[in-house]
């Protein structure tokens, strides 16, 4: 009697777990929303290649897509003098989500505000002469293809908007395609509920800056290989 309990209950147990494993395999695939195609926003949104359709304002009913990655294009500090347009040199804070690439390391920057000055001068991945980028380095193009995947969707934000657009003007002139890359403007004029603060002040008064808080994509020049 004993053993054919036993019996029982073990193969009570196999069917729960059975009937588990089926559950998980046979569980609905989440079908994801089709996205509007990118379109170019008014006026000098637009000259900065903010889309019209896919912004600050409603950039958060598109978050967590498996199909898409998300990356902020400033630096932790970025060297231009961007108070003097109402926005903020240091990286304050970001959208949840979205991971740190900084575009100074990737290309030289064109066309900033005069009152802006110059961004970081530096090392770049790429260079670009007006017309044309040149791969500086012989793994430049492997790890803008490791940032950037070509197979996702790509939604691209920074502090205004310009960062993010010179950033898919670059992606689109490499290969990319301009109906899979979204810019989405700048963190300065977000107001969703994703805010990630990393700017704080201390008690005694003091503002820091808590950039541990932040997904960051270092580029690191040292071993690259240099193209002649």
């Amino acid at each position: 009697m004993k053993k054919t309990v036993c019996t029982i209950a073990i193969v009570a147990l196999l069917v729960v777990i059975g009937a588990f494993v089926v559950g998980r395999n046979t569980a609905p695939s989440v079908v994801l929303a089709e996205l509007p195609a990118p379109e170019l926003s008014e006026g000098q949104r637009g000259e900065l290649g903010i889309d019209a359709n896919i912004n600050e304002e409603n950039i958060d009913d598109y978050l967590g897509r498996s199909d898409a990655v998300y990356r902020d294009m400033r630096m932790l500090e970025d060297p231009g003098n961007y108070e003097a347009i109402g926005g903020d040199s240091y990286l304050s804070g970001f959208v949840k989500g979205f991971e740190v690439v900084p575009l100074p390391y990737l290309v030289n920057v064109v066309g900033l505000p005069e009152a802006v000055g110059d961004t970081y001068t530096g090392k770049t991945l790429f260079s670009f002469d007006g017309a044309s980028y040149k791969a500086n380095y012989e793994e430049s193009m492997n790890i803008l293809e490791a940032l950037f995947p070509k197979d996702k969707i790509i939604f691209l934000m920074c502090g205004g908007g310009g960062y993010a657009g010179q950033t898919k003007n670059m992606l689109v002139a490499l290969g990319w395609d301009e109906n899979k890359i979204y810019n989405v403007g700048g963190y300065w004029y977000y107001g969703g509920e994703n805010n990630v603060e990393v700017k704080r002040e201390r008690t005694d008064g003091k503002v820091v800056y808590d950039f541990y808080k932040v997904p960051y994509h270092e580029i690191d020049f040292t071993d690259l290989t240099r193209v002649e």
